[in-house]
């Protein structure tokens, strides 16, 4: 972040994190993150899927699509990380996006509300983009809603994050390095450009421990940026 954001808590303070979509492709390696670092974390998930969640987190039973079946649970954490949304998603799915992702949205940000979180986490997706104009669109609309839900929060916007079952698009690292480096297309690659599972850990955390004030967006580049790596919790103890 190259010094852009100071840090708003102080590292021996650990956060209350309520996250959804923590089985996922996001979500467990956020939450054993999250969890090593001394955070204490609350995690929806469906009846049946509490073995998959990292040893130590809550799980929370719960349907992501309606705020009745979980909102209760959501304090005392100050964090909410939103992490729900349609896998593989494909020009074809914009039904599902709607019926998953805005939906889910909608009864995070309630839930959210009504338990007075201070800082709301959302992965969105890059935009402007010349492609899945459906996703983008809808992902869009998400980001509204969390706008107008006045909730203090922080949007992180990937465009593809490879990692685990996701590498295919490492071929195209090459065309990327030639238009990352000309003037006419640097500014749209860089912001549709491949990030790394362990970056989006790692800007989730730091997200996570430095709480936005208003609406707080982190594009490819802030995702990249080596400097937004959470600096070592017990480096602050003192004797």
């Amino acid at each position: 972040m190259n010094g852009k954001f100071e840090d708003r808590i102080g590292l021996d303070a650990p956060r209350h994190v309520f996250v959804t979509g923590g089985t996922g492709y996001l979500g467990a390696a956020l939450i054993a993150r999250l969890l090593e670092r001394g955070h204490v974390v609350k995690a929806l998930v469906r009846t049946g899927s509490e073995h998959k969640l990292p040893h130590g987190a809550q799980p929370v039973i719960g349907d992501a699509l309606d705020a009745r079946t979980f909102s209760a649970h959501v304090a005392p954490c100050d964090t909410f990380v939103q992490l729900v949304g349609v896998a593989h998603p494909a020009p074809w799915k914009e039904r599902q996006f709607r019926e998953i992702d805005l939906a889910s949205v909608r009864a995070s940000a309630e839930a959210a509300v009504a338990a007075r979180v201070r800082h709301f986490v959302y992965v969105s997706v890059a935009q402007p983009a010349p492609v899945m104009r459906a996703y983008v669109r809808v992902r869009a609309e998400c980001e509204a809603r969390i706008r107008a839900s006045g909730l203090s929060a922080t949007i992180v916007r990937p465009w593809y994050v490879v990692g685990p079952g996701h590498r295919w698009p490492i071929v195209m690292k090459p065309a990327y390095w030639v238009l990352e480096r000309l003037p006419t297309t640097r500014a749209a690659a860089i912001r549709l450009g491949l990030v790394s599972h362990e970056q989006m850990v790692t800007a989730l955390v730091w997200s996570v421990e430095n709480p936005a004030t208003g609406t707080r967006i982190l594009e490819t580049e802030a995702i990249r940026d080596s400097s937004m790596r959470p600096r070592d919790r017990s480096a602050t103890e003192t004797p």
